[in-house]
């Protein structure tokens, strides 16, 4: 059974002032579910949390939560009565209170304060740390409190700005997995802002890709991965390469490593230009291939390792073999493609292009962090 919508942002523009930052922004969340947005620093991400909070003005469009319009031109409710919590970069504690006292500072009229201080101290590990102060916490543990007083109030709806950013890496991503097992166990709903994708696929249910103040796409990661639908998301997320190919049915597409076919049917006119992704994992190591690689570098990654890999014509590709295959550079290899599940877009400047209004990607991408 599907969960009630609570958040719906509809042809959203906001900004700080009179410049508009975000543009034409359109996404929903539902009640239970954690989202997060994702981009690069100034793409509009914490823009849009903000105005979400009620921090920022709306220029256009509107902003509901649980059905009630909370933002739209000319109106803001005050953030102190959106029920929304929030969870700021830097914790914004109370130094001169304790741990106990910074959770409850917003829940002071609670009939049963003590009770619900406690449980928050439990439900994010830091029982008995009540009476502390919070220069004698670590920043992790500091990140718990602004985390415990930000549910205390039990909100609708929970906002976390760079959360983990003041962690080192191996904290940040603990951390990132008892946020995500905290919420969902309390069926608290959720907005995350990071430029970090490992975090927001960690932490998230859903998560937009922004792009220079537009959203680019809200979707599930694994369908970010898979399905991009622009040049953009297939390169911001993952790594792969695109090779040119050339359209020969429906279903498959030639390219300098044979035809690859298809499992569905593809709308770009035959004989057309397009840009195939390839993701190193649709690059299988096959010994006995007539296909060969010449490896340009590797790294080691335990399991497995992912290879450069050089065609004959000069293209690129990334592939990951079981590391048990110990591969030198210089080295030819056999490969193949498994790829059924072909990302295709129309090379840009082309009639097929102006056809599906693909916009242009760079040619070889790596991971955004």
């Amino acid at each position: 059974m599907s969960q009630p919508l609570l958040l719906n942002l509809r042809n959203l523009a906001c900004g700080y002032g009179e410049a508009r930052i975000v543009q034409n922004l359109n996404l929903h969340l539902n009640a239970g579910d954690i989202g997060c947005l994702l981009g690069s620093s100034g793409c509009g991400k914490t823009t849009t949390l903000r105005a979400i909070a009620g921090f920022e003005p709306v220029h256009e469009g509107e902003i509901l939560l649980a059905g009630e319009v909370i933002s739209k031109a000319g109106f803001t409710l005050a953030p102190e009565k959106r029920r929304i919590g929030m969870v700021f970069q830097d914790y914004a504690l109370f130094p001169h209170l304790t741990v106990s006292e910074n959770i409850a500072f917003g829940i002071g009229k609670h009939p049963q304060k003590h009770q619900v201080v406690e449980e928050m101290l439990e439900l994010v590990k830091l029982g008995g740390l009540g009476a502390r102060y919070p220069h004698e916490l670590s920043g992790g543990q500091q990140q718990r409190v602004a985390l415990a007083r930000a549910l205390a109030p039990e909100p609708q709806l929970l906002l976390l700005d760079e959360p983990f950013s003041n962690l080192d890496v191996e904290l940040r991503r603990r951390l990132s997995h008892e946020v995500r097992d905290i919420l969902k166990s309390r069926g608290t709903s959720a907005i995350l802002v990071t430029h970090d994708q490992e975090e927001a696929f960690a932490v998230s249910d859903h998560v937009g890709v922004f792009k220079e103040g537009r959203l680019e796409q809200w979707d599930t990661p694994y369908n970010l991965y898979h399905e991009p639908f622009t040049p953009f998301v297939a390169s911001f997320i993952g790594q792969g390469y695109f090779i040119r190919g050339q359209m020969l049915s429906p279903e498959s597409v030639q390219t300098e490593l044979g035809e690859l076919l298809g499992n569905r049917a593809y709308t770009m006119p035959m004989g057309s230009a397009v840009d195939v992704l390839l993701r190193p994992d649709d690059i299988v190591h096959a010994p006995d291939s007539a296909l060969k690689a010449k490896i340009a570098g590797k790294s080691f990654l335990g399991a497995s390792t992912l290879y450069r890999l050089q065609l004959p014509t000069g293209s690129q590709l990334e592939a990951i073999f079981p590391s048990h295959f110990d591969y030198q550079v210089g080295n030819d290899v056999g490969i193949k493609v498994a790829a059924d599940h072909l990302v295709l877009f129309a090379v840009p400047g082309t009639v097929a292009a102006q056809l599906h209004t693909a916009q242009s990607g760079a040619r070889r991408f790596s991971s955004a962090t």
